[in-house]
């Protein structure tokens, strides 16, 4: 984000294919196989950001968003959305035409866009009501709100696990962590994580669940039974930002200043 560029990594290879700048204040991306792109918003630019997975070229800028974050792609209705948060509304991207279908007003500031491939809905944050958001992607039309409880305040990051129907939603203010129930919308825990968390990664493989924190904390958990066990935690500056491999299992995170560079620190568990 701070460097303003697209970093393109090879995790077979495990090497660096392209540092791709233009991208100022880049805040999110998305991989869609299915249409051979990348989506990036670039809130310096107030817009999104279209690149070909295959030559790296930058094939359409979509303006609008007052400050892009989160995106999701719904695979039916081959949609892209876009959470603006300041903006306080999700845009719906056509990705056959890249361009933008509406402009969805939320209530509130945007926190992260999820798809829910249970309910084959799109899900966003919005944080500053305390909700989530449910979007019909076909209509583009809000179909619920799920207020959350206050243990979990100023929802930002989460991250669905549409196979045993729950939700991990993190607390920015709060410095939680909620399990929510998608079948009954019930909070089924609230479990401390560090300060201002922000981006959650799951290996479904491990049933392992990642948090990153802008104050330096990773927190591990094991997931059962829709429950999760603290694993542990693993300290890094910054770590807002985190990935996982489920096939390899191992944990990518980029980190903007470790000893005066920008580092990608991969991580692999000890105990499988």
């Amino acid at each position: 984000m701070g460097a303003g560029q697209l970093v393109v990594f090879d995790v077979r290879a495990e090497k660096m294919l392209a540092n791709l700048d233009g991208f100022p204040t880049v805040t999110g991306v998305i991989a869609v196989p299915a249409e051979h792109r990348a989506y990036a918003s670039v809130a310096g630019n107030h817009a999104v950001v279209v690149v070909d997975d295959s030559t790296f070229a930058t094939v359409a800028r979509i303006p609008g968003p007052s400050f892009p974050d989160g995106l999701a792609y719904a695979p039916r209705q081959r949609r892209v959305f876009v959470s603006d948060e300041s903006g306080q509304r999700d845009f719906v991207i056509d990705a056959a035409t890249n361009a933008v279908v509406t402009q969805l007003p939320l209530g509130g500031e945007a926190g992260n866009t999820q798809y829910d491939s249970g309910s084959e809905c799109i899900i966003v944050a919005v944080q500053t009501a305390n909700q989530l958001a449910v979007i019909d992607p076909a209509t583009a039309t809000i179909v619920r709100r799920i207020m959350l409880a206050p243990a979990v305040g100023f929802p930002h990051g989460f991250y669905i696990d549409a196979v045993h129907r729950v939700a991990f939603v993190t607390g920015e203010e709060s410095g939680t962590l909620g399990v929510l129930n998608l079948e009954t919308f019930q909070l089924l825990q609230v479990l401390p994580v560090g300060r201002g968390p922000d981006v959650l990664a799951f290996d479904s493989t491990l049933g392992r669940l990642y948090v990153a924190t802008e104050s330096g904390v990773v927190s591990v958990f094991e997931e059962r039974d829709r429950k999760l066990r603290q694993l542990g935690w693993y300290r890094a500056p910054r770590a807002h930002t985190v990935s996982v491999d489920p096939t390899t299992h191992r944990v990518y995170l980029p980190l903007a200043d470790v000893g005066g560079r920008p580092v990608l620190r991969i991580l692999e568990p000890s105990d499988r």
